[in-house]
C-alpha cells in the first residue's frame, strides 16, 4: 500500500557555501562528490525530474517544496524563477509550497519581492546577538556576518515575506537562554526554532570525513557540541519565559512538540516521532538520501534518474530505516515516562551508553529528561484546560493566578518559588 507522501530537502547546491561555519556538518560533504567541484549546480534536467516526481509522489492537494544547502540562494533568482514555472508546469491541480533556509547574505530587494509574489516561508540562521552569532557563523575571511544576518531580516520584514529564525544551540550559547529568546523577539521573529549542536569527530586519520557518520565508535564529541543537560536546562528557562507571556504570539518549535505530545497529537517535528525514514536528503546531481543527517554512501537510497521519488519512499530499505527508530531503542527508553513525547529522539544522537550499559542511547537525553520533568505540572494543567474546551492561551491567565496565589505564600524577600535564585519581590512577585 502506497504512503501518503514524503518530505524531501533539496539540496540544489550540494553543501557549496558563501560562508565558513566552523561547526557544520555538511560543507564537508562537498569530499563525497569530487568529480562536482567546478559543476556544482543542479542541472535542468534534474530540476524538472525532482519536480515532477515530487508533485506525484504526494497525495495530499498541497505539495511542499524545501530548498537547503550548503546557500540555496548562491543559485541565483533565474534558477527559483525555472522552480515556480516547472511547478506551474507539472502541479495538476496541486498546490505547490516553498520553503528556503538562508543564511541571508545574498538576500536583496529583488530576493525579497521574489519570495513576497510567491507566498516563500524563508528559514533565517542566526545564533542570537552579535558576540554569540559571530563566533561561529564566519565569512571566508573568518568576520563575523551578523550584521548581514540582521540586513536580510529587515528586509524580510519591510517586503512582509513570512520568515521563521533558526537558531543553532551549541556550546557557545546554551548559557545566553533568556538573551538569546529576547534578542529574537526584539529582531521580530515570531516562529523560532532550536536546533541542538552535536558533533562527533572521526579519530581515523585516514577517513574521507571529520564528521562521522551516526552509529560509528571510533570518534569524539567535537568541542562546539551543546552539553546535554544544559540544553534541557536552556529549553527550560525559555520555556518559564514563553508560557508566562507569549503563547499567544510566539511558536516555538520545541514547545508544539511537547504540547502535541501532551494532547495526544501527531508530532510536528521527525526528530521526536516514533519512526521516521520519509524525510529524505536530494543532492544536486538527484542522488536521494535517507536523511539530511544520513549524508553517507551507506545510506544513499538511489538516484532519480534511476527510480522515482514515490518508489524509493515506498522500498524496503526507506521503511527499514524508519522502523529501526522504534526497534532500537534502549531498556532505558523503552520504560520511560517521557517516551511518549520524546521517543529516543534523533538517531543521529544516539551514540551514548545507557546508564545500566547499554549501547545506542540519545547524547541528549539528560537533556530532554530534565526539561520535560521541568514542563509537566504546567503541561498537566494546560491539556486539562484544553479538554475541558479553553482556548490555548487560557494557560496564561491559570499561571497568573497561581503566581499570585504563591505571593500570599511567599515572603517578598524570600526566594521565589520558580528557582530563578532570584526574592521573589525581584522575579515572579
Amino acid at each position: 500500500m502506497a504512503l501518503a507522501g514524503c518530505h524531501v530537502m533539496a539540496k540544489p547546491g550540494g553543501s557549496v557555501c558563501n560562508i565558513d561555519c566552523t561547526y557544520c556538518f555538511y560543507l564537508e560533504k562537498e569530499a563525497l562528490y569530487p568529480e562536482r567541484h567546478n559543476n556544482w549546480r543542479m542541472s535542468d534536467e534534474t530540476l524538472e525530474a525532482f519536480i515532477r516526481q515530487h508533485i506525484a509522489a504526494q497525495s495530499s492537494d498541497c505539495v511542499n517544496f524545501a530548498w537547503q544547502g550548503g546557500e540555496p540562494t548562491m543559485m541565483g533568482l533565474p534558477f527559483f524563477r525555472r522552480v515556480i514555472a516547472l511547478c506551474d508546469k507539472y502541479a495538476n491541480g496541486k498546490k505547490t509550497e516553498h520553503a528556503l533556509q538562508t543564511n541571508g547574505l545574498l538576500l536583496n530587494d529583488e530576493w525579497a519581492r521574489f519570495f513576497a509574489e510567491h507566498g516563500f516561508l524563508v528559514g533565517l540562521s542566526i545564533d542570537g546577538p552579535a558576540h554569540l552569532h559571530n563566533q561561529y557563523r564566519v565569512n571566508r575571511a573568518g568576520k563575523g556576518t551578523h550584521d548581514q544576518v540582521m540586513a536580510a531580516l529587515a528586509l524580510l520584514k519591510a517586503h512582509r515575506v513570512e520568515f521563521n529564525t533558526l537558531t543553532v544551540i551549541g556550546r557557545h550559547n546554551v548559557d545566553h537562554a533568556r538573551e538569546v529568546y529576547e534578542f529574537l523577539l526584539a529582531a521580530g521573529s515570531r516562529y523560532i526554532q532550536f536546533i541542538p549542536l552535536v558533533e562527533r569527530m572521526s579519530s581515523d586519520v585516514t577517513s574521507t570525513l571529520n564528521l562521522v557518520m551516526p552509529g560509528e565508535s571510533a570518534a569524539t564529541l567535537a568541542p562546539w557540541t551543546v552539553p546535554s543537560w544544559q540544553y534541557g536546562q536552556f529549553l527550560s528557562q525559555i520555556f518559564d519565559i514563553w508560557v508566562r507571556r507569549d503563547v499567544d504570539n510566539v511558536y516555538v518549535q520545541m514547545f508544539a512538540v511537547a504540547l502535541a505530545a501532551w494532547m495526544g497529537q501527531p508530532p510536528v517535528l521527525c526528530v521526536h516521532a516514533e519512526t521516521c525514514g520519509h524525510a529524505f536528503a536530494l543532492e544536486s546531481n538527484g542522488d536521494l538520501y535517507n536523511c539530511d543527517h544520513f549524508v553517507y554512501p551507506e545510506h544513499l537510497l538511489g538516484n532519480i534518474h534511476q527510480h522515482s521519488i514515490q518508489s524509493l519512499n515506498n522500498s524496503e530499505r526507506a521503511m527499514a530505516f524508519g522502523e529501526a527508530k522504534r526497534k532500537t531503542l534502549t531498556a532505558e527508553c523503552r520504560c520511560c515516562d517521557y517516551r511518549f513525547v520524546c521517543h529516543g529522539g534523533c538517531p543521529k544522537h544516539r551514540f551514548a551508553v545507557s546508564p545500566s550499559g547499554h549501547p545506542g542511547h540519545s547524547y541528549l537525553c539528560a537533556g530532554y529528561q530534565h526539561f520535560f520533568q521541568h514542563i509537566t505540572p504546567v503541561m498537566n494543567a494546560w491539556r486539562e484546560m484544553l479538554n475541558q474546551g479553553y482556548p490555548v492561551p487560557a494557560i496564561m491567565q491559570w499561571l497568573a493566578v497561581e503566581k499570585r496565589k504563591a505571593g500570599k505564600e511567599t515572603g517578598r524577600n524570600a526566594p521565589c518559588s520558580c528557582g530563578s535564585g532570584k526574592k521573589f519581590k525581584k522575579c515572579c512577585g
